[in-house]
């Protein structure tokens, strides 16, 4: 039975991509976020758990990327989706029911479409066992999964105003779609050791983000990736 557990974690990332799918569609973004969060916590804890009971193996690793998928796929493209397609709404401008293919909101699924390609390029890349190459698609999840929530509980108004505006939208979306899918090299947060030599970097990333998150919790969640991307270039 034990042997099955990592699947069974992987397969409850899925359950929580799929509940959140629900959630998105009904532009409830609170709990779209919440189970995205949930779900990117199973998917860490899922490999970690097949490297404790040494059950790794090809299924595992291709019933993650399905998952996230998912999770960090679908989800993400639909949020993206709804953000546009309500600007547009807001400002009178509105697509999707007269011609479902010129929708300028549609651009928020390049999103998924490029998730779907870096998944695909994570499984055959031997490269990525200790790092990443390009951006992880559970960190542009939550990227934008936190937008409508800094939208409706931030109190930096210059922010909110950059989200109300598609144009700052479509740029968010081909930049993340972008560094999914680029050589930019980043460390994990797997750790070998847990000396403060070989892992400064690691230890003084984690306390910044504990700190913005605190202090900003929701506006916190797109700085500590920017800062992830930077603190990686400075590591290499």
């Amino acid at each position: 039975m034990m042997k099955h557990l990592p699947n069974l974690i992987t397969l409850a990332n899925l359950f929580c991509g799929s509940i959140a799918v629900i959630y998105a569609v009904e532009e409830n973004f609170e709990y779209a976020g919440l189970f995205v969060v949930l779900g990117i916590f199973f998917d860490f804890f899922d490999g970690l758990a097949a490297r404790l009971l040494r059950v790794t193996g090809e299924l595992g690793k291709q019933l993650d990327s399905l998952a996230d998928m998912v999770t960090s796929g679908v989800v993400p493209g639909i949020i993206m989706f709804k953000l546009i397609q309500i600007n547009l709404e807001a400002n009178g401008n509105i697509f999707i029911f007269e011609n479902p293919i010129l929708d300028v909101a549609l651009i928020g699924f390049f999103l998924t479409l490029a998730a779907c390609l870096r998944l695909a390029k994570f499984n055959i890349d031997d490269r990525q066992s200790t790092s990443f190459i390009g951006l992880p698609t559970p960190a542009m999840s939550l990227f934008v999964v936190s937008l409508p929530l800094i939208q409706q509980y931030s109190d930096v108004a210059f922010a909110k105003e950059l989200i109300s505006n598609n144009y700052v939208l479509i740029a968010i979306t081909w930049i993340l779609s972008y560094l999914m899918n680029s050589e930019i090299a980043l460390f994990s947060l797997k750790f070998k050791d847990y000396s403060i030599k070989n892992n400064f970097i690691k230890y003084l990333f984690l306390i910044i983000s504990l700190l913005l998150i605190w202090i900003i919790p929701f506006l916190s969640i797109p700085i500590i990736i920017i800062l992830y991307i930077i603190f990686s270039l400075i590591k290499k």
